[in-house]
């Protein structure tokens, strides 16, 4: 994927998308001894930064392809994402959800006309619906994560936080299905070339860590994380960029993410999805270990979604 390409779809979604705030907070900047850029993917359309992937993913099928519609599986934020995405631009979507997905989210999608099919949660009973939907309906099937088409999509929010604070040392995204932090990696590549990208994980979903370490794709062992968002694995198209361009993951607890939550929507007054508070925890983690290489520096910090059951509230 070139750095044309990802201008190119920048410039493709740029009517389906917010162009989202990038967020300072200096009591947070004073706690870390450092300044941090927080892009506001919470603010995105449908709440999150998947309606990038998804618009872009939609936009670049044929007129035959999209009559017959699209069909994804997500625990939610890509769920809700193609949900409107197909609705913006007059396609059908297929959603496979798993039954434990929160529902707020499941609500989302009703919302924005995307038609749920549940299934167990889990990674195989997920892919299997799907492709039994697409038999059955000819709907083109989107990867939430492993698909070139919504890596580039997904790459765009980094684009912006760049075209904002081009003089970044390092940007932190949390990890899942691997999408968002090889679209960042990307971006970060070809318009900051010296700025490192960081992903961020629960130890509970420690996958991509375990990835890095092994050099092939491992499997999560355990999904018993507040981070709904992150329980998906790596695919073989996001893994190779992410082996080759991610400087580390850093993992956190489930602690650790509650009170980065708490400390976001106290000193910020920005509601945040565990899943992003992911990513905030590991800056917060990071600065604190490594003093010496993090502090007095400039960090970008991908919120990439706030979507949040508020009768489920951690705190």
């Amino acid at each position: 994927m070139t750095k044309q390409e990802l201008l190119d779809c920048h410039q493709r979604i740029i009517p389906f998308v917010h162009n989202t705030a990038v967020l300072t907070s200096r009591s947070i900047d004073k706690e870390v001894n450092a300044q941090v850029f927080f892009k506001c993917e919470n603010f995105q359309r449908a709440g999150a930064y998947k309606i990038r992937g998804a618009a872009n993913a939609i936009l670049q099928l044929s007129e035959e392809e999209k009559k017959r519609g699209v069909v994804t599986h997500s625990s939610g934020n890509f769920a809700q994402a193609l949900s409107l995405a197909a609705q913006s631009l007059g396609v059908t979507a297929h959603i496979v959800m798993p039954n434990t997905a929160p529902e707020v989210k499941k609500a989302g999608v009703r919302e924005y006309g995307g038609i749920i099919y549940e299934c167990k949660p889990t990674v195989e009973a997920r892919q299997s619906l799907a492709d039994e939907i697409g038999v059955k309906t000819g709907a083109t099937f989107v990867h939430p994560s492993n698909d070139n088409n919504v890596i580039l999509g997904q790459g765009t929010a980094a684009l912006e936080l760049l075209e904002k604070q081009p003089d970044l040392d390092f940007i932190f995204c949390p990890v899942g299905g691997g999408g968002l932090i090889a679209g960042t990696a990307l971006a970060a590549k070809y318009f900051a070339d010296t700025c490192k990208v960081y992903g961020a994980e629960p130890y509970e979903v420690d996958d991509a860590y375990r990835s890095l370490v092994s050099d092939k794709i491992e499997r999560n062992e355990t999904t018993n994380t507040i981070a709904d968002g992150l329980k998906t694995m790596l695919g073989d198209k996001n893994f190779p960029i992410i082996r080759a361009l991610v400087s580390g993951i850093v993992r956190v607890t489930e602690d650790e993410i509650i009170a980065a939550m708490k400390l976001v929507w106290e000193r910020m007054k920005i509601i945040i999805e565990p899943s992003s508070s992911v990513t905030v925890a590991a800056v917060l983690k990071q600065v604190k270990e490594q003093p010496e290489g993090f502090q007095n520096k400039k960090i970008g910090v991908i919120i990439s979604g706030g979507n949040v059951d508020l009768s489920k509230l951690p705190f």
